[in-house]
């Protein structure tokens, strides 16, 4: 599939400077049907295995299901110090879109992360020679362990499981997609990758090679969506990761919005970017064969 990097009309048209973008109005008390969960994870470790369990954020469309599931994974804070410190993602904004289409979300803190348990297990090594492809592997662990806790519970149809992820949740996405496991229709990457220091990726050729690793056996439609102001991933790197997929066999969709805010890398994350993300990743799932909202699961 050719890149294609969208130009939209109407909405986008009317919206393109950042000053014009409105917040999106949500109820005060989100009907998310939020549970805090425990997974289970045992690591092989050089002295034997390690049993933990990992911290997520459970949300539920209303009734008995079975649902089908979004897998949605977090990005990593630039200061190390952050990723225990900081509390368990809830991204409530976001999942509300998901939930309102009629997926259960599952939003799992990896190790090292937040109140997870098992040390840090995405280093990269040397920045210059980072290893991004191990580092994306190891992240495929902990969501692989989300997706078989998961896929054994009632309310959950395993036959229907989107990877989604946000910046190093993106990549991670990715790399599991590329493992490849039954029930996986699709992957959704928000502005995914590794590596982003200040003022420079670490080692870009290194990025695009892991893409060029996941594409040879990703078997599913991915949708990568980045913006032109996105300063941890920029538009040139962010095309060559997808072409690198792509060239192996990967199956991809790029839409590379318009320049967000002050900084497009938080286009997922910010309230004002739902109604940008959310038209696209709509007709993703539609391409998928997900109903639109209204319509029976």
């Amino acid at each position: 599939m050719i890149i294609a990097a969208v130009a939209f009309v109407g909405f986008l048209a009317q919206a393109g400077a950042a000053a014009s973008w409105q917040p999106v109005n949500f109820p005060l008390i989100l009907p998310l049907n939020e549970q805090v969960i425990r997974i289970p994870l045992t690591p092989a470790r050089a002295f034997g295995p390690e049993p933990l369990t990992l911290e997520a954020t459970l949300y539920l469309p209303d009734g008995d299901g079975p649902f089908p599931l979004v897998v949605l994974s977090h990005g990593t804070p630039r200061d190390p110090g952050l990723r225990v410190s900081q509390k368990r993602l809830r991204y409530e904004m976001q999942s509300w879109e998901f939930v309102h289409w009629g997926f259960a979300v599952v939003i799992p803190m990896r190790r090292g992360y937040g109140g997870s348990g098992g040390d840090y297990a995405e280093e990269e090594g040397f920045c210059e020679r980072a290893l991004f492809y191990e580092a994306g592997m190891e992240s495929a662990k902990d969501l692989m362990a989300v997706v078989r806790f998961m896929s054994a519970k009632p309310f959950i149809d395993r036959r229907k499981i989107i990877l989604a992820g946000y910046s190093t949740g993106g990549f991670a996405s990715l790399a599991l997609a590329s493992r490849g496991f039954p029930g996986l229709l699709g992957v959704i990457n928000f502005a995914g990758g590794r590596g982003s220091a200040k003022e420079k990726n670490c080692s870009p050729p290194n990025l695009i090679e892991a893409c060029r690793k996941f594409g040879r056996t990703t078997r599913v439609p991915t949708l990568w969506v980045y913006a032109e102001n996105d300063t941890y991933f920029p538009p040139w790197l962010a095309r060559q990761m997808c072409q690198a997929f792509q060239a192996a066999g990967g199956r991809a969709q790029m839409v590379m919005l318009p320049p967000f805010a002050e900084e497009g890398h938080f286009l997922f994350t910010a309230g004002r970017g739902l109604a940008l993300w959310t038209p696209i990743v709509s007709q993703f799932l539609t391409e998928l064969g997900f109903p639109l909202p209204g319509q029976q699961m």
